[in-house]
């Protein structure tokens, strides 16, 4: 049975997800839970006794974190349920591959060209989101990098066996 600490952080992060990106509440209350739980996999039935929620209901926030690639379901040979758990790859940055932008300055262009002829106001919001379309396809190389190398020091910090004395 999961602690209520547990619970009170995966509705905390349901909310902000709900808020921040549109999640439903479920599949942001189920990540939550996912990132605190113990064991840190879970059957379906698990998740839906410790969230309070109906099988169908954690079904499909499963399969929402799964399209985000946030969640996956494996299953240990000759077991017959899968169990869920966070995706290792959820932990790595997302959204930091600089051809999405550059793609989004291009959508953004083409938009554009629909408003040559247009006031300079008109255009401003359109010519606004190319650049920073373009600042973060240039930055985020970079910015990833930096990620990785500050990641790495994390890593090899938290391996150290602490003294005490």
């Amino acid at each position: 049975m999961p602690h209520d600490t547990q619970l009170i952080f995966a509705d905390h992060l349901g909310r902000f997800y709900a808020r921040q990106y549109g999640f439903p509440p479920m599949a942001g209350r189920l990540l939550g839970y996912l990132f605190v739980c113990d064991p840190p996999q879970q059957t379906i039935d698990e998740l839906s006794e410790a969230l309070l929620a109906s099988r169908s209901a954690i079904t499909g926030a499963v399969k929402l974190l799964e399209s985000y690639r946030m969640a996956r379901r494996t299953r240990a040979a000759g077991e017959r349920v899968d169990r869920v758990s966070l995706n290792p790859v959820s932990q790595q940055p997302q959204h930091f591959d600089s051809a999405v932008h550059k793609e989004h300055a291009e959508l953004f262009r083409e938009g554009l060209a629909l408003l040559a002829d247009a006031p300079p106001e008109r255009r401003a919001p359109l010519e606004e989101m190319i650049a920073l379309a373009e600042f973060l396809a240039a930055r985020l190389p970079a910015l990833l990098d930096e990620w990785h190398t500050h990641r790495d020091q994390l890593r090899a910090s938290m391996s150290q066996p602490t003294s005490t004395g």
